[in-house]
């Protein structure tokens, strides 16, 4: 029995029409049935009834369709027919080229990328399929679907496929790599509990640009939208790092939703067309994994930052939060540190994806240039200056020489207090400078105005609240130290970075238990993390576990941080020329680098005035180990020294 009743009608399935030549039919055909099977009405030429009208159906077809799929082939780029059905596809600004045998398209349609198909065994393959998929259901409006998992086999994928695009469920990535190992197998404990209504992680949005380049884009993309909706305070955000695990994997929305302790996922694609930017975003409900909306913003380049804040207050609608008015664009900079600058806005992007991936002097150096270029083009771009100290401050810790970290912290310092001047409720910009200010000029009285500014305006942004919790543990602020690392833990639950942090923070409490869950958290999530051992073997050497100890120091991939525990250990466990090949070697290797360490080593093996006068020259370097001096235990056999009570004065160390 049938009804017209609204209720029971079947959803519009999302329409394509094929354009290609009938040399090519066998594996259209091939094509077809698979479209057919993920869920999306198919028009090509075999469709035509009988006595219709040839060219009249050709071209209603291609006005009602969502996408124009052509297939170009040495046969194709040689017929009329398909030549003048690109065009239309084209004009209408929903083409979608695909590759049957890597012929290149003709003159007119080379901007676009061609989808590279692959068949075998008269099917066509799984990635060829899907990448298919991702660029014709944005075009519909409709949230891309997950990539499969390479295993799986193509009568599952397909219909897996189609349950999602059916039900509009989002199930998306998870990361690579070792946290992603920890995460399937359960490493992380029981799932969190019952997520809150207004909280959300924003996952990266897909680049379906067709060319690899531009994901910083799309990457950027996500993290804006992140930080857009982290700043209003009735939405609990998820943080980058645990949001961008979930990448590339055939996981669902709901166990998705769960590891991260949210009530909605937000997930979406960019596609370039031009000088035309399309965003598809999907905002889906991670208990049940139904999408809650779908929408699609098209504008010139230029507007995406309108677009920006259409997709966050719709986020925000939904999920029964207003996204508080900021009011005009001065008072938006004031709150984000944005740009209304497309080529300011792109070379930012581009330095900040190169600063989170770089590893080397080169690339910090690169992304910094990068950030200069963004100021160059918009000099009141308060995100760019900010970014700018950030690199600095990298670069001074790193790379730079011993007496070279002044200037560099210097310009650091200038740049954060420009992004402050430019945007006055920008916290970023609070938590970099002081960052700088405690951690590069070794003053914590003046960093502490920043990170107290920092911790208001920021507190739904892991990262701000992270930094102020480790300065107030240095600082000697325990409660409000634990109750930062709660929030940024809350809001960034997969990042091993956090977890470490966490375990910091006990230990500066010389809470050495306590410490020490969070740091094999934090290994467990990330195996190769660095300084996690060292301080797990800090706290067993306060506790008496001298054996246990000795095995995380030699663990610890850092040499500074191993080669210290290892003379320390050492020393105290009786072995002498153990203890002393340690520090000869920490010193040989790394000099009047780690002259705090030397510090540490000198003041656990008794040798009080050498230790104090090796802590008194790493002052003088401006060592950045001395943020630790305050509460490290390895420096107690110092505390009756005048010297040691006016270094820590020095420092903005409060008695």
């Amino acid at each position: 029995m049938s009804s017209d009743e609204p209720g029971n009608q079947e959803p519009t399935r999302p329409s394509v029409f094929l354009s290609y030549s009938r040399a090519d039919q066998a594996r259209v055909r091939v094509l077809v049935e698979a479209l057919e099977q993920a869920g999306l009405q198919v028009w090509w030429d075999d469709r035509i009834e009988g006595g219709a009208a040839y060219a009249k159906a050709i071209e209603n077809a291609l006005q009602a369709s969502d996408a124009v799929l052509v297939l170009w082939s040495a046969d194709a780029v040689a017929s009329d027919w398909v030549l003048d059905e690109s065009a239309h596809g084209r004009d209408l600004k929903k083409l979608v080229p695909l590759s049957l045998d890597g012929t290149e398209p003709p003159l007119g349609f080379r901007q676009y990328q061609a989808i590279p198909l692959e068949f075998s065994r008269g099917r066509i393959d799984d990635a060829s399929l899907q990448a298919v998929l991702r660029a014709v259901l944005p075009l519909a409006g409709r949230e891309a679907v997950p990539r499969l998992p390479a295993h799986s086999n193509a009568t599952s994928g397909h219909d897996a496929m189609r349950r999602r695009l059916l039900l509009g469920s989002g199930a998306l990535a998870v990361a690579a790599g070792a946290g992603v190992l920890g995460w399937k197998r359960g490493w992380f404990g029981a799932p969190p509990g019952p997520a809150t209504g207004g909280s959300v992680a924003v996952l990266p949005f897909d680049n379906l640009s067709g060319d690899p380049a531009k994901a910083y884009f799309s990457d950027g993309l996500s993290e804006e939208l992140r930080a857009t909706l982290a700043r209003n305070p009735k939405l609990k955000v998820m943080a980058k790092i645990s949001s961008d695990l979930f990448r590339d994997s055939d996981e669902s929305a709901v166990r998705i939703a769960g590891q991260l302790g949210v009530a909605f996922l937000l997930d979406g694609s960019v596609r370039w067309a031009g000088d035309t930017v399309r965003v598809a975003a999907d905002l889906i409900d991670g208990t049940t994994g139904f999408s809650r909306w779908t929408q699609t913003f098209e504008r010139r380049i230029d507007d995406v930052f309108a677009v920006q804040g259409e997709i966050a207050s719709t986020v925000a609608a939904a999920l029964a939060a207003q996204v508080a008015d900021p009011g005009t664009p001065q008072d938006q900079r004031a709150a984000s540190g944005g740009t209304t600058d497309v080529a300011a806005f792109d070379a930012y992007l581009r330095g900040r994806a190169l600063y989170e991936t770089g590893s080397d002097e080169e690339s910090e150096r690169q992304s910094l240039a990068l950030f200069d270029t963004a100021i160059q083009l918009d000099p009141d771009y308060a995100a760019a200056y900010a970014a700018r100290a950030a690199a600095l401050t990298t670069l001074g810790n790193q790379y730079a020489k011993v007496g070279e970290h002044a200037a560099m912290y210097d310009q650091a310092i200038a740049a954060a207090r420009r992004a402050i001047a430019l945007a006055p409720e920008y916290a970023n910009a609070y938590s970099i400078l002081g960052f700088v200010l405690f951690q590069g000029r070794l003053d914590a009285r003046a960093a502490r105005q920043p990170f107290e500014r920092s911790s208001v305006l920021g507190m739904g942004e892991a990262t701000v609240q992270a930094r102020w919790a480790q300065y107030c543990a240095r600082i000697g602020r325990e409660r409000e130290a634990a109750a930062a690392m709660k929030r940024a833990l809350s809001r960034d639950r997969l990042n091993a970075l956090i977890h470490r942090a966490a375990g910091t923070i006990e230990y500066a409490a010389r809470r050495f238990d306590a410490c020490i869950p969070p740091l094999r958290k934090a290994l467990q999530m990330n195996p190769q993390m660095s300084r996690a051992h060292a301080h797990i073997g800090d706290a067993l050497v306060n506790l008496g576990s001298l054996a246990q100890a000795r095995g995380e120091y030699a663990a610890e991939p850092v040499a500074d941080f191993r080669l210290t525990g290892l003379a320390i250990v050492e020393h105290r466990s009786g072995n002498r020329g153990a203890a002393r090949t340690a520090m000869d070697r920490l010193v040989a290797e790394l000099g009047d680098t780690v002259l705090y360490q030397q510090s540490q080593v000198l003041a656990q093996w008794g040798e009080v005035e050498a230790a104090m006068t090796r802590l008194l020259k790493a002052r003088e370097a401006g060592d950045s180990g001395l943020i630790y001096a305050r509460n490290d235990p390895f420096l107690d056999p110092l505390r009756s020294d005048r010297r040691m009570a006016a270094l820590l004065a020095g420092l903005g160390f409060d008695p």
